[in-house]
């Protein structure tokens, strides 16, 4: 399996993650809150991969 399709699977995991977390909570939970960051630290990685490859 390539970095990238590593990457994708764990978009998939965190997104579902910060999801189930959603539910029970606040937008400024703190738990929802770190599920949101590590979200969006792999998204980061995710689009600098990609806007190297174009």
């Amino acid at each position: 399996m390539s970095n990238l399709d590593e990457i994708v699977n764990r978009i998939e995991e965190l997104r579902s993650r910060t999801i189930r977390i959603q539910e029970d909570k606040s937008y400024t939970d703190p738990e929802v809150v770190a599920a949101c960051h590590e979200l969006h630290t792999i998204l980061d990685r995710y689009q600098g991969i990609l806007m190297r490859i174009e």
